[in-house]
């Protein structure tokens, strides 16, 4: 050793103040190189290392934080077990800063723990089935338990005893922890049973009417599940609602290929009777009708030709209706149009009479669940029908409005004159 060097240690020596200032100082400057190489260096060497690989977009993506948390542990572990070789010191301040350090070497990893897992999620969504069985509630759970971990250690560190003590006290506080932790028990619970079942999946269509959600599902997480509604609001639903309660999802509508539609035209019943002979000629010129016309009125001949004398009285007799007519109608023209799906069900039929009409239900699906689509498909139905139903002599019923009234008072003025 230099005597130069020797000279300054002992002089050092003689003064304790400045030599264990020294002393923590270079401590000091011994975890900050220790820093300084593993970012500058070793981090840097990682990365780059990373960017010829696949994994290079999570880098870009920031992704990559644990490594970075791990870097923390260099200097950390440094100062912990250093310090107990610095001259001069307390041993209560010792002890105090080391186990700080050592507490704090606890919580990196932790949090580093925790991006790792963060990071397995983010790869398992780039899955193609991973909004079938999502794991981002698991590994919640996961997080939770390491952090639990680590408090313990934390907490055993920091007061200088050991672990064991504060696991042989938990015992006691079971009853406590499950009230405080109630709601993620249940959540998990919730999480499981959704995910086993296959109940609702992230990109599934749901509504829960009592919560006012009708939207799609964009995550599913330990305590929430999040839905965009289609006014592009978000609503957070926690996950134990969806044992619970009832809700509807959209999913087996959407997998079908098919779109219901179930709506109906409220016929007037006064306008409702039998087709005279020129209302049928009339009719024969809808192609849908030449065919169901001529078997209609066979069937009919020949039913009535059985009554014989009875039958020359026309109320004994079976004729057609225009409301029959319309009805086979619809359904040729459902059955004939491009945007029906013809292999599900299909048909038109009557429901029992109200005082706002007689309700005649179209009940079939479209041939796409694209909502758009689906209701275009709707309206031009029901544009088409409402246009042709006076053609059958029919009238749609309405609530009389002021045009109406303004149109019977015309027509009292009119008598009246």
């Amino acid at each position: 050793m230099p005597a130069g060097l020797n000279d300054f240690i002992e002089q050092l020596s003689a003064n304790p103040f400045l030599y264990s200032l020294a002393a923590l100082s270079g401590l000091l400057v011994l975890a900050w190189l220790g820093n300084w190489i593993v970012n500058r260096i070793l981090l840097r060497a990682i990365f780059r290392a990373l960017r010829s690989t696949p994994v290079r977009q999570l880098e870009q993506d920031g992704n990559l934080k644990f490594i970075a948390r791990l870097a923390n542990v260099v200097p950390a572990l440094i100062i912990s077990e250093g310090i107990l070789f610095v001259p001069g010191l307390p041993e209560a301040l010792t002890t105090v800063v080391s186990n700080v350090a050592r507490a704090f070497t606890v919580l990196t990893v932790a949090l580093a723990i925790s991006h790792v897992l963060t990071l397995l999620n983010t790869l398992y969504e780039r899955r193609p089935d991973a909004q079938h069985k999502p794991i981002k509630g698991y590994l919640q759970v996961v997080k939770i338990v390491v952090f639990a971990i680590a408090t313990i250690m934390m907490i055993a560190l920091l007061i200088d005893r050991s672990p064991l003590i504060l696991l042989s006290g938990l015992g006691a506080m079971a009853a406590v922890l499950m009230l405080i932790f109630q709601d993620t028990l249940l959540s998990l619970v919730a999480s499981v049973q959704i995910s086993s079942n296959d109940i609702v999946r992230v990109g599934d269509w749901i509504e829960v009417p009592q919560l006012n959600a009708d939207g799609d599902v964009i995550d599913i997480a330990l305590h929430t599940v999040k839905v965009r509604n289609w006014d592009n609001t978000i609503t957070s639903i926690p996950t134990k609602r969806f044992i619970t309660d009832s809700f509807k999802n959209w999913r087996g509508m959407q997998e079908s290929g098919g779109r219901r539609i179930k709506r109906s035209l409220m016929i007037d019943q006064q306008s409702v009777h039998f087709l005279s002979a020129d209302e049928k000629q009339h009719l024969r010129r809808f192609r849908l009708l030449k065919d169901y016309l001529q078997e209609k009125q066979q069937e009919i001949d020949e039913w009535n030709a059985q009554l014989q004398e009875q039958g020359k009285e026309p109320v004994n007799t079976r004729r057609i209706t225009n409301l029959g007519t319309f009805r086979a109608y619809v359904n040729h023209y459902l059955r004939n149009h491009a945007g029906i799906h013809q292999n599900m069900t299909l048909m038109v039929r009557q429901l029992a009479p109200t005082a706002d009409g007689l309700p005649l239900e179209i009940y079939c699906f479209t041939n796409t669940t694209a909502w758009v689509a689906y209701e275009g498909i709707q309206a031009d139905i029901f544009d088409h029908l409402l246009s042709i139903i006076p053609e059958f002599g029919l009238r749609v019923y309405q609530h009389p409005s002021g045009q109406d009234v303004r149109e019977i008072q015309h027509g009292l003025r009119s008598l009246q004159g």
